[in-house]
């Protein structure tokens, strides 16, 4: 059995910044994440996609953010457990010993919780149901696979729109298809895409694709009319996903719905277990990345002072020695 001060759950934005704080804090750490990277959600869902609540950077790619974060946190050697899970958790002797997918046990002076949403799967799109050839995505990895290509995109939320935004300089043509009228889209985003070539169809499913080994083509109906085929290269089906805490949810953590209820130091019902980050819940909470940094720093400077009770909560800032 390994032992170390703080076991992050999480390698998302939240899970690495709580990493490089903990490392200034003088705690050693291990990052756990069921991907196999690190980023979470961003790097596995939107890593081409420009972010804009990030303090003082007005913009920087979901990938480059996550890059960053890696070497921000790189000086302090944070040990990874990249593609395993954090299955069991136990007390022992005042400590928490995480059980890890791979078989192997750590001894943790704290454990931090920044697991965004839970494991997570895309909702798939019904007409591929029956499809069972290639050009079909919930991601786009890289925007310049499907540079020259005809898109179609199913969705009307944030992910949609901005998929629409980004690949529509690239893409030989971008056809953006939504069931409803209205969008779940930030209305800035909305309007933004409205103002260039996409074809925007509401009111309206995709029903079939065509197209053997790869899709060729994409049968729209709109309500009330006939069927229009268009030509496809690739679906990007952005429907949102579904989330699952897994093994976390059986921990007797106090949760509400899929989210780990905190106090106002991040810590959970669960001695020397403490939570940052989307996962998190309590009044007034509001979900961003920019968020998260914060629940992060305040979760590592109360776990800090719960390992060594001779710590100082606040360690002054990361600026006093320069």
């Amino acid at each position: 059995m390994r032992e170390i001060d703080v076991a992050v759950i999480g390698a998302g934005p939240s899970g690495l910044f709580a990493a490089y704080y903990a490392g200034f804090r003088g705690l050693s750490v291990t990052v756990i994440d069921a991907l196999p990277e690190p980023g979470g959600q961003v790097t596995a869902m939107y890593p081409e996609k420009l972010i804009h609540d990030i303090a003082g950077i007005p913009a920087i790619k979901g990938r480059d953010l996550v890059a960053n974060l890696v070497t921000q946190a790189a000086p302090f050697d944070p040990e990874y457990r990249l593609g395993v899970r954090a299955e069991k958790l136990s007390h022992v002797d005042g400590r928490v010993v995480l059980g890890l997918s791979n078989g192997e046990q750590l001894d943790c002076g704290a454990v931090i919780i920044t697991g965004g949403l839970g494991s997570f799967s895309p909702r798939p799109l019904p007409a591929a149901e029956s499809f069972s050839g290639t050009g079909i995505v919930y991601f786009v990895p890289r925007l310049a696979d499907l540079a020259g290509q005809d898109v179609l995109i199913v969705g009307g939320g944030d992910s949609a729109f901005d998929w629409a935004a980004a690949l529509q300089p690239l893409a030989r043509s971008v056809t953006l298809v939504h069931r409803r009228e209205k969008f779940r889209a930030h209305a800035a985003s909305v309007a933004r895409v409205q103002e260039l070539p996409v074809r925007i169809v509401v009111n309206a499913e995709v029903t079939r694709l065509h197209g053997e080994t790869e899709v060729t083509g994409a049968d729209i109906v709109v309500r009330g009319e006939e069927p229009e085929t268009i030509p496809v290269d690739c679906v990007v089906a952005a429907l949102g996903f579904t989330a699952d805490l897994g093994p976390i949810a059986e921990w007797g953590i106090d949760l509400q719905r899929r989210n780990i209820l905190v106090d106002s130091s991040m810590a959970t019902n669960l001695p020397r277990v403490f939570a940052a980050g989307d996962i998190t819940e309590y009044p007034g909470k509001v979900r961003l990345i920019a968020t998260g940094f914060g629940e992060a720093a305040t979760a590592v400077n109360n776990a800090a002072v719960v390992i060594d009770p001779s710590a100082h909560l606040f360690p002054g800032h990361s600026s006093d020695g320069t």
